[in-house]
C-alpha cells in the first residue's frame, strides 16, 4: 500500500499539474496525476457550483486510487454575461473547442460591452479527499477584466483575455512566478496547501 505523503492531483492538464507542482513543491508528498496512475474514469462535473464539482470529483478519484486527492474546478465569471461562463468554462464553445477557441468566442460575446463595463474574475475551488470519504474545501479568486484583444504567451485557458489593471497585462502576460504568487489558483492552492499541511501534522503515520 502507498504512503499517504502521494498526492494525486486529479488533472489530466499538464499546464494545471505544473503550477500545482510548482506551489506545492517544498512539502513532503509525492505528487502524482491521473495519467501517471492510469485512471482513465471521467468523472461527471454536474455540479451547480464549483464546490460542488471540486467535492465530487476529489471524493470519488480518492475512491478509485487509495490516495489523498487534490481536485479543483475553476473557471471564469463575466459579470456583463450574468456570470457565464461559470461552471462551463472548460466546456464553453462546445466539444473540441480549443483555449483559443473559447477565448475568441468570448470576446465575440463581449464584442458590444464598453471598457468599464468588462468587469470578471477567476474563480478557483479545490477539495482535498481521503480515501475515507473525508474532504476540505479552500477557495481563491482574482478580480480583473476582459480585454478588447487576447495579449501573451504565458499560461493557458482564458489567461490571454483576462487583463488586471493593476499590473498593466493580462494574466498570459506575467512570468509563471508572477501568477503564481497572485493567480486564484495560486489563492486557493495556498489556503489549500494549509490544509495539507495541518493533515500531515495529524497523521503522520497513516498509511
Amino acid at each position: 500500500m502507498r504512503s499517504h505523503r502521494t498526492l494525486l492531483i486529479a488533472t489530466h492538464n499538464p499546464g494545471k499539474l505544473r503550477e500545482y507542482r510548482q506551489l506545492l513543491r517544498d512539502l513532503p508528498l509525492e505528487i502524482t496525476d491521473l495519467d501517471a496512475e492510469g485512471i482513465t474514469e471521467e468523472i461527471p462535473e454536474t455540479g451547480k457550483t464549483f464546490a460542488e464539482n471540486a467535492i465530487q470529483k476529489a471524493t470519488a478519484y480518492a475512491r478509485i486510487s487509495g490516495l489523498w486527492t487534490w481536485a479543483d474546478d475553476s473557471g471564469l465569471e463575466v459579470d456583463a454575461l450574468n456570470g457565464e461562463p461559470g461552471v462551463r468554462s472548460a466546456r464553453f464553445g462546445g466539444p473540441g473547442a480549443s483555449d483559443e477557441d473559447r477565448y475568441r468566442l468570448l470576446l465575440q460575446r463581449m464584442a458590444h460591452v464598453p471598457p468599464g463595463q468588462r468587469s470578471a474574475r477567476f474563480r478557483c475551488v479545490i477539495a482535498i479527499a481521503t480515501p475515507d470519504g473525508r474532504v476540505e474545501v479552500a477557495e481563491g479568486r482574482c478580480e480583473g477584466e476582459i480585454a478588447l484583444a487576447p495579449r501573451g504567451a504565458h499560461g493557458f485557458g482564458y489567461d490571454p483575455v483576462f487583463y488586471l489593471p493593476e499590473w498593466g497585462k493580462t494574466m498570459a502576460e506575467l512570468s509563471p512566478e508572477e501568477k503564481n504568487r497572485i493567480s486564484h489558483r495560486a489563492r486557493a492552492a495556498q489556503a489549500a496547501r494549509a490544509i495539507l499541511e495541518r493533515m500531515l501534522r495529524e497523521r503522520p503515520d497513516e498509511d
